[in-house]
């Protein structure tokens, strides 16, 4: 049922905002807050991050003339509010569905969403650039950025803190604190000082006394300077961001726009150079019950019944990967205590939280941290650990140059396990594990492994644990398996051996991952059709089984290579060994199917990989196409 809204209802851009008495800010924020309740209750997605920021969104808004006035948000999931107050309320009910607004910001969306993002920790350094930029073309408008706690966990927000802090450029920084709690209680003392401490008179008396003092002997400017930076840190908590350049404002209570909107109003008139941290204090899930009272306020939901906060969930036929990468984990840590697992601040997106519960002295949830998650593995592995970095294919980019120089280069026996390999459904293209099979298959030494169902993903588990000289990754889907009975126990695979599960004679298609079934249902097609038809799965992208693709290759007309991924991956690969050996010199037809050269939209998974062009229907056609045969 909708919401009544009838100031939201007034509201087409942020400008609309700005005409808006305080009282009625308060009843908009309202307003806003039931809006995203009842939109994300229809769509899923993340709901609480975006109900911490409501008040937040408001203010800055109304304060700013965005979008001249640049506000970069950290990460994009807490942009719900945001997206609807600028100009896509029509579409927000489509949010993270094909054809809607993406869950995140993004810049082709909207001229609102001047930065893309969905990865953290990126948002002071892409903010410092639009004040670099605007001073060089000498224009005076605004730049925000706003940064949750999660995400100053990241070591490149403390890059860009520490580039920021050594120039004069003005910039607005806002840490959203919504869990560390990393300030003292806020309250009315709190916003009164704050509120003091941001108006450009108190600035102006600190730099004149600043002057003064530089008057003063040596030993006694030192202690005077010394003593107002750390008066103010004990009263306000900013000693940390004072220490790196930038002058502290906060804490302040989030949710309350009677000090939100004094102290960002004295913080955007500010004229003095320099950057600004303002220190907000937020709730995350602030204003629904049943998200305040979630372990995970609600961080990333399905649909749900809004009066009761239950969660509509479909039935699963099979477990999910994900969970079925845990128990394996969990049953062979039982039996070898140097299995250890490393998580970058995604414990129940990866299941280390299940691994946790059992061994909790042996999980490591190290935040936003992926370069550290994988130089930290490093170094439990060269002590002969047997670590596991689980972590998403898309969040292990982040990590490139410690897994070429600490693991790889070191020969050091890391075990990455690379949830999200593939197509992702609604969190769209920035989510999307495409790249890894490329990006690993590269690098000297690694053992590459690819689950093609959740079987198989218990063998691969035990697989890896069992490779104890050189680093190895597994990858496999989001979402569930596909229903395959699972071993009690995996076994150790033969590394760099594949499997033919059907055999024919003139049409081999050689599948590295998931897409398997795939496979196997084009095959059915192509018999029935009267083409004979070889499925093998590859299990190994590296080292690849040669055998395997000789042979294929040698005793078809055609071969087709098929995976979750973009080029350079598996397909190039076994076209590199083929033409090495001069297998291309005649007879086989080679057909790598990959995913586009282009980003993919958010989408129901299924319908992703439609437009991918990698379902049973496209390899029949690929097969079909090659052998020149058109079916009657």
């Amino acid at each position: 049922m909708p919401v009544n809204t009838p100031l939201l209802d007034q509201v087409e851009q942020p400008s609309d905002l700005r005409a808006m008495s305080s009282s009625q800010l308060k009843r908009l924020a309202d307003e806003l807050r039931a809006e995203t309740i009842d939109v994300v209750s229809g769509t899923g997605g993340h709901l609480g991050a975006g109900l911490g920021v409501v008040e937040l969104t408001v203010a800055l808004h109304h304060l700013f003339n965005t979008p001249e006035d640049i506000l970069v948000w950290d990460v994009g999931h807490q942009c719900y509010p945001h997206k609807i107050l600028t100009g896509r309320r029509d579409q927000i009910r489509k949010v993270r569905q094909g054809g809607g607004p993406s869950g995140f910001t993004k810049r082709s969306e909207s001229e609102y969403d001047p930065f893309g993002a969905a990865h953290a920790s990126t948002s002071i350094s892409a903010a410092l650039g639009f004040a670099v930029s605007r001073d060089l073309q000498r224009r005076n408008n605004r730049v925000i950025a706003v940064i949750g706690d999660g995400a100053l966990s990241g070591g490149m927000a403390y890059e860009a803190l520490n580039n920021a802090g050594s120039r004069d450029t003005r910039l607005i920084v806002v840490l959203n604190d919504n869990d560390m709690s990393i300030a003292p209680p806020v309250g009315a003392m709190s916003a009164y000082l704050s509120r003091l401490i941001s108006s450009e008179r108190y600035r102006s008396l600190r730099n004149l006394a600043l002057v003064m003092t530089e008057k003063f002997p040596e030993a006694l400017k030192s202690r005077v300077k010394q003593a107002e930076k750390y008066a103010r840190g004990i009263v306000v908590g900013g000693t940390l961001f004072e220490e790196l350049g930038f002058y502290y404002v906060g804490p302040i209570d989030g949710h309350n726009l009677d000090h939100l909107l004094p102290i960002l109003k004295n913080v955007r008139d500010v004229e003095t150079p320099g950057p600004i941290l303002v220190h907000v204090v937020t709730q995350k899930g602030k204003g629904y019950r049943p998200a305040e009272q979630s372990a995970d306020r609600f961080h990333g939901v399905s649909s749900f019944n809004v009066e009761t906060g239950t969660q509509i969930k479909s039935s699963p036929t099979a477990p999910s990967f994900t969970k079925v990468f845990a128990r394996s984990l969990i049953a062979e840590a039982r039996r070898d205590d140097r299995i250890c697992a490393i998580t970058a601040a995604m414990p129940s997106g990866t299941g280390v939280d299940m691994f946790g519960k059992e061994f909790p002295e042996r999980t490591f949830d190290v935040g936003i941290a992926e370069q550290h998650a994988v130089t930290f593995a490093a170094g439990l592995a060269a002590d002969g650990m047997k670590p596991f970095a689980a972590i998403y294919s898309t969040f292990l980019q982040r990590a490139y140059d410690q897994i070429v120089h600490d693991v790889a280069i070191q020969s050091l026996p890391v075990r990455f396990a690379l949830d999200r390999a593939g197509l992702v459904g609604a969190d769209g293209q920035t989510h999307a594990g495409s790249f890894d099979i490329a990006y690993l298959g590269c690098l000297p030494g690694f053992v590459l492994m690819a689950a093609a169902d959740e079987s198989e993903l218990v063998h691969m588990v035990r697989t890896a644990i069992a490779i104890d000289d050189r680093p190895c990754a597994l990858r496999y889907p989001r979402g569930n398996g596909f229903g395959i009975p699972l071993p009690d126990r995996g076994e150790i695979l033969q590394i760099g051996k594949g499997r033919i599960l059907r055999e024919g004679n003139t049409i081999a298609i050689l599948s590295y991952g998931a897409r398997l079934y795939e496979a196997l249902s084009a095959a059915d097609e192509l018999t029935r059709l009267g083409v004979s038809t070889t499925v093998a799965d590859a299990r190994f992208a590296k080292p690849l089984d040669e055998d395997l693709v000789r042979d294929l290759a040698r005793e078809h007309e055609v071969l087709i290579t098929i995976e979750e991924g973009a080029i350079g991956g598996f397909g190039t690969q076994v076209l590199h060994f083929l033409a090495q050996n001069g297998l291309l010199d005649r007879g086989v037809k080679v057909r790598p199917m990959v995913f586009p050269d282009r980003f993919l939209d958010h989408d129901k998974p299924q319908l992703q990989y439609e437009t991918a062009g990698l379902l049973s229907c496209h390899i029949q056609a690929t097969a079909l196409g090659a052998l020149e045969h058109v079916p009657t």
